[in-house]
């Protein structure tokens, strides 16, 4: 059985709590904040019979190994892992075209967490990661998704480039982001359709067999003396366009 783990904050916490409360072993609150919105997850964990316990704020702050918890924590059981078939899965039945968000190379678990927090506020039906030397759904992924982890798909494979080649042989035209002399602005570009759009790490950006799975190639145009935005930054332009395009 795999060990429990410890998720914190606020919106991670309730999400949770509403998508997959069997999932949910305890809840931790701290014992002298009042706020409505830990009020609404006691109501949540009582309902659904889940132990409840009141903790001091150094005992919250040792436990999820961060003051930033908001006065909440829950152990729980990991969610089972999605890998490609799940991923195949979720194209295959979807009844519109998939919008969907690769993260190639990136290992900090916040910027994980902007980009699914992104990702879900613009309707991407799931984000795709390498399982291995890539930020996976960290507590710190979590809370700083805000509770996006916990309503979007989020699927980790085992070859990157492998499933970019399952995504086109299922219809799924492919973007990447790069600063390559062969790329086209990204305004330029077609984002509707059925679509997965492939960014890579500040600096070292796409894996060179990433880059060679991708149909297109996209770069964000900018005018001022700096030569990069912050990778989840940079996915919410990518994603928003996209969301334009769609949606006008």
């Amino acid at each position: 059985m795999a060990k429990p783990e410890l998720v914190y904050g606020i919106h991670t916490v309730e999400a949770l709590l509403h998508q997959h409360p069997e999932s949910v072993l305890e809840v931790f609150i701290l014992l002298t904040r009042d706020d409505n919105r830990l009020h609404v997850i006691e109501n949540l964990a009582k309902r659904h019979g889940i132990s409840l316990q009141s903790t001091s704020r150094d005992k919250l702050d040792q436990m999820s190994g961060s003051p930033q918890h908001q006065g909440v924590a829950a152990r729980t059981r990991p969610l089972p892992v999605q890998g490609d078939s799940e991923l195949m899965t979720l194209v295959e039945g979807l009844q519109v075209p998939p919008l969907l968000l690769v993260l190639d190379n990136i290992t900090d678990p916040h910027n994980l967490g902007a980009c699914l927090r992104t990702a879900e506020a613009v309707g991407v039906h799931g984000v795709v990661a390498p399982k291995d030397r890539a930020a996976g759904l960290t507590p710190v992924a979590r809370k700083t998704a805000s509770g996006a982890a916990e309503v979007l798909p989020f699927f980790q494979v085992t070859n990157l480039a492998r499933t970019l080649g399952q995504l086109a042989d299922a219809g799924v035209w492919r973007v990447g982001t790069t600063l390559t002399p062969e790329a086209k602005s990204l305004y330029e570009i077609k984002l509707t359709g059925p679509m997965a759009i492939v960014m890579g790490a500040e600096g070292a950006g796409m894996r060179r067999l990433t880059r060679e799975n991708c149909d297109e190639l996209a770069f964000i145009p900018m005018v001022g003396s700096v030569q990069s935005l912050n990778v989840s930054v940079a996915t919410g332009v990518a994603l928003y366009e996209a969301y334009r395009q769609r949606t006008r």
